[in-house]
Formats: structure tokens, sequence, C-alpha cells
């Protein structure tokens, strides 16, 4: 995507899992549109078939048309659930250099696998069903920044089960149940980790989980040697998640506890997933990450 800056950037707008309401889609394309920005919809965007934004092949066909579109982003309405019954159909071989950069969270999960194995850049961050109509917010200015292949610096205060260190390489990831759900797959972690050239850092968040859940799925990562593989890890918001008393530990502890043979560098904190505040990762981009006593720093290099 060349100089995506200097050129009016080309927005196609889908919805490949869950239905969204019509005005979260309105909402967004206002705010896209005022930016300067040529905004398009897939055909089963605003539609509804049950919990489903359309049906299976309905939702298959404006994926695999707005891959193959001149667009130069892809925007995921939103997640929900409903990618996991399309990612054995979608073609690898749309992921070209000149696919669109895929943007969501969440289910979308799915698409930023798809894009990991295939050595694509996604971007982890806001859809339509958040609340892009504060366009000054600092989350939606730096999703900008991000969606127009800027480059991007976070510095963030210290927690105290970090684990200093620093790395170069690429960030994968995204929401835990979703990767759980991909294990044993072609889009799974380890997939990703056969395939990199580089380090792979790994980004974590979920919501609604039950804490002896998160331990069943982080204990998985840990059994099937994608903890071992990984060069950093980085945990975001886990949304509506209870710390259960009966476990004996917090469920950051938890998930510290998974990682605790391993000496690569850990962030606890990110301000990305489903709270209010959700901070773009780039995904499969360039990226150095350093933890200390000041907290984290991670910088990741334009497109």
């Amino acid at each position: 995507m060349a100089d995506l800056i200097a050129t009016k950037m080309k927005v196609r707008i889908i919805s490949p899992s869950g239905a969204v309401d019509p005005q979260r889609v309105e909402q967004s394309v206002s705010v896209l549109a005022n930016w300067g920005w040529q905004v398009s919809e897939g055909q089963f965007t605003r539609t509804r078939c049950g919990r489903f934004a359309a049906t299976q092949e309905q939702r298959l066909q404006d994926l695999i048309e707005a891959l193959s579109s001149d667009a130069d982003v892809v925007l995921c309405s939103r997640g929900g659930y409903g990618l996991q019954q399309l990612i054995d159909r979608i073609p690898s071989s749309l992921a070209t250099d000149e696919m669109p950069l895929i943007v969501g969270f969440s289910d979308i999960t799915l698409l930023h696998q798809f894009c990991a194995v295939n050595g694509r850049p996604s971007l982890h961050g806001m859809m339509c069903r958040q609340n892009e109509a504060n366009a000054n917010r600092e989350d939606v200015l730096l999703w900008k920044q991000a969606v127009e292949g800027k480059e991007i610096t976070y510095r963030l205060p210290p927690h105290p089960l970090n684990r200093h260190g620093e790395i170069k390489g690429r960030m994968t990831g995204g929401n835990l149940s979703v990767l759980y759900g991909l294990q044993a797959t072609p889009w799974s972690i380890n997939k990703v980790i056969e395939r990199a050239a580089e380090p792979v850092i790994l980004f974590l968040e979920d919501v609604g989980e039950r804490h002896y859940h998160i331990d069943r799925m982080m204990r998985n990562l840990r059994m099937s040697g994608v903890l071992s593989r990984i060069s950093g890890l980085v945990v975001g918001q886990l949304t509506d998640c209870e710390d259960d008393e009966g476990m004996g530990q917090t469920i950051l502890e938890t998930i510290f506890d998974a990682v605790s043979d391993y000496s690569y560098p850990v962030f606890f904190g990110f301000p990305a997933g489903h709270d209010e505040m959700n901070f773009p990762l780039p995904l499969n981009t360039p990226c150095t990450m350093q933890i200390d006593e000041n907290g984290l720093y991670l910088h990741f290099k334009a497109r």
C-alpha cells in the first residue's frame, strides 16, 4: 500500500461475523468521510441473519470481494462470532502484497491469523461497534495514524508482574479464546511461529471468561509449545473476567505462572481489547519492545 497518507484512503466496511447496529456503521462512515477517506460497504454489511450479519455464503462473498478489491483497508464492523465458519474457505491466494489491510479485533482474530500465516500485516484495533463518533479521542487518533501506516510509539507505566527485557520482532495474536479455538489448525499460533522470519511477540486479550477457563487456555498454549517458542508476551484487557478466590491467585498471576519458566519479556496492562479505550496494535509489522522499571516502550515501524 504505497503512500496512503498522500492519497485518498479507500475503506471497505464489511460484517464477516455478528450482525451490527446500522447506526454504528453510519457513525463510522461519517467520521471516515470527514477525514476525507472514501468509504464503501459490502452488500451484506448492515443485514441480519439470526445472530450473524448474513448467511455463511453471503458473509464469505463480502469478505472475498473486499480482499480482492482496490480498497486500502477492510474495516470489520464488529466481532461476535462467525468467522470460524469461514476461515477454511478463504483462498490463501488472496494474501498478496496488494491485499487490503484488515482492521478489527475479537472474532476478527481469525483474519489476523490468516494474515499472519501468509506473511501479511493487519491491525488489531477498533471497529464500527466501538465509539468512533468521538473522533478526537486518543485511541481514535492513534487508530487513524496506524491505519495510515505511520509509525506508532507507546510508553506505558510499569506493572508489578512485568518481566524486564528487550526484543525486536513482530507481534501476533488477539483474543485468547479465539486463538485457543485455532489450536492444531493451519491458522494456529504455532503455524505463525513456524513461518516467521523474526521473533514472535504474542498479544492476548479476552472478555467474559471464567478464571479457570483462562487457566485452561494458557495451559493449552504451554503444553502445545506456544509459550516456549515466543520471544515476548503482551497482556491486554481482560474485560469482565473476574478473579476466582478458589484459584488461589489473580487471573494475571495465573497468566504469569504459565510463562514462569521462560525468560522473555512480559508486559501486563496494555490498553487494547474490549474496554472502552482500545489502542491499536499493528500485527506482523516490525516492532521493538523494551520493558524495564519505567514500564513499556513499544515502537512499530511504518508499513
